[in-house]
């Protein structure tokens, strides 16, 4: 983990997104007397940044669309338009949110189960773990007692030895509290 927070001192982009929403017209209240270009709003797959995205000309995208944002040529977005908090996602967009953060989560399955074979105290009192929405006391101490056996391979691995529910459900749910700053702390997401 200590390499995630390294990382996170220096300026980091996405390469890759998922479509939340696309509103073909651009955003109500944003037209101009010319032609109103097609927009999207997307959260990274790395880093669950959310961004707003300019739609080349002719192409349509769809909910849970993957779609490279990165530095390089990109085929579908001409240009992001920035990043955007969480009360500036439309309607639409924060009704696929739990769907799309859950099939990333279930896509970096490798990354999430590293979480929980490594995560830490972050004070005297709290765990890493406890932050995770329905893990408690007494499943992280169930955690902490397993992994110092052997190391989780997978979410089925951990919740059939620790017997939590969904590992993916719950770090979709903390990932959302992230991003609706609902949570002091940060494990996934990084500030807007």
């Amino acid at each position: 983990m200590t390499e995630r927070i390294e990382k996170d001192s220096r300026q980091l982009f996405e390469e890759n997104a998922y479509i939340l929403d696309y509103l073909p017209f651009g955003k109500p209240g944003t037209r101009s007397k010319f032609r109103a270009e097609a927009v999207v709003q997307l959260i990274g797959e790395s880093y669950f940044t959310l961004l707003e995205a300019n739609v080349k000309a002719g192409v349509v995208l769809k909910p849970l669309d993957k779609v490279y944002v990165g530095k390089e040529a990109r085929d579908e977005i001409t240009y992001i338009l920035g990043r955007i908090g969480y009360d500036e996602l439309t309607a639409n967009a924060r009704i696929e949110l739990e769907n799309v953060v859950e099939k990333i989560v279930l896509d970096r399955q490798d990354w999430f189960v590293s979480f929980f074979n490594n995560a830490q105290p972050i004070t005297p009192r709290m765990h890493a773990l406890e932050l995770i929405p329905g893990i408690g006391k007494k499943y992280m101490w169930n955690i902490l007692d397993a992994r110092e056996k052997k190391s989780f391979e997978s979410f089925e691995d951990l919740q059939n030895r620790v017997n939590i529910p969904n590992p993916a459900k719950l770090i979709t749910k903390r990932v959302i509290e992230e991003l609706s700053g609902e949570s002091k702390y940060r494990l996934f997401t990084r500030s807007s």
